[in-house]
């Protein structure tokens, strides 16, 4: 049988608000899913899979709410995405928003996996739940299309309504079209290629009332750790993860990073030359990718994006970005802003 991956605490207390509304006593709904109160108050704990699905299906079975995956999105929080929440909440637009999702939705769980295309000046917001059951894989679907609308209206501090939203699944019955289509403010169509918010492209340039350039990068940090961490990352995953919090003060020694391991340099070594990779390359790799990220969402002067990645100097900078990517920074960041929709 499939394993179905894991969920953390956040995205389950969005039901258990919609219940409580519902007069719907949570004891005997966490005892059913397998949880304890005291559980609940542990955003990092990870549960399987299987928890979310009993939780869900108490609450289907119970509240007499044929939509309550629906409904339940109207208590969405920012914490009901752990850290991932909270670093959405503090970029620039709702396009940084976005773009945030996909590198770091594991950290909530491994319910689904999301990816954005653009087709026909509208943008598709696609979410692919790896559920299978046909009721729990609908009220999930139903929830996180939901619960990104209604996050994404207070983030950006104004009513969004999509283009149209797509359902995978079939309607549940003739006299619930109209229930959506209230919550979504837009047409609905279902028996899709796949679920997805369908939303036009100028909404990407949304500012959002409460951007923080400083604690976005702060956060950041500290969500690329916690990536680090998960239980399945590979050895090269958890370097990569350790590095970054060190390059915070200077330039990475080998010796620090073996350290976390509890193993000699040479040890490290040979474990990510057996891995096909090195120190150095992941490194070079991450410095790079550092770099190109400052360089198209932030604001930061090169100079401060060179010392930040532990280059001595701007020149050697511009040496090491310009054999990687053909172009010195400057130019990358002007090419690729100019690109963007506006």
């Amino acid at each position: 049988m499939q394993s179905l991956g894991f969920t953390s605490v956040p995205p389950l207390l969005k039901y258990l608000r919609y219940a409580e509304q519902l007069g719907i006593a949570t004891e005997p709904a966490l005892a059913a899913a397998g949880l304890q109160a005291q559980q609940l108050s542990d955003n990092s704990l990870r549960l399987p899979g299987e928890v979310h699905e009993r939780l869900l299906d108490y609450f289907c079975d119970h509240s007499a709410d044929p939509l309550f995956g629906l409904n339940s999105a109207r208590f969405v929080l920012p914490n009901s995405w752990s850290v991932l929440g909270y670093i959405t909440m503090n970029c620039a637009t709702l396009g940084d928003a976005m773009s945030r999702i996909m590198p770091f939705e594991k950290l909530v769980g491994d319910m689904g996996v999301s990816r954005a295309e653009v087709q026909d000046a509208q943008v598709h917001l696609i979410w692919t739940c790896r559920h299978q059951r046909p009721r729990i894989r609908r009220h999930l679907v139903e929830n996180v299309l939901g619960s990104w609308l209604q996050y994404a209206r207070w983030i950006a501090d104004t009513q969004l309504a999509p283009a149209a939203v797509w359902f995978e699944h079939a309607q549940p019955d003739e006299t619930t079209l109209a229930h959506y289509e209230a919550f979504f403010d837009c047409p609905v169509l279902f028996e899709q290629p796949y679920s997805a918010l369908i939303v036009p492209l100028p909404y990407l340039q949304l500012p959002l009332r409460q951007a923080d350039a400083q604690l976005l990068r702060t956060l950041e940090e500290h969500a690329l750790g916690l990536m680090a961490t998960l239980e399945d990352a590979s050895l090269q995953e958890r370097v990569k993860g350790i590095l970054r919090q060190l390059l915070k003060e200077g330039l990475p020694r080998k010796e620090q990073v073996a350290e976390q391991f509890a193993m000699s340099v040479r040890t490290l070594q040979r474990q990510l030359h057996q891995a096909g990779t090195s120190y150095q390359q992941i490194l070079d790799d991450l410095r790079q990718e550092l770099a190109e990220h400052y360089l198209l969402n932030s604001t930061l002067p090169i100079q401060d994006i060179a010392q930040y990645l532990g280059f001595t100097e701007s020149r050697s900078f511009h040496r090491s970005f310009k054999s990687r990517r053909g172009m010195p920074p400057g130019e990358f960041r002007q090419v690729h802003r100019s690109a963007e929709p506006s």
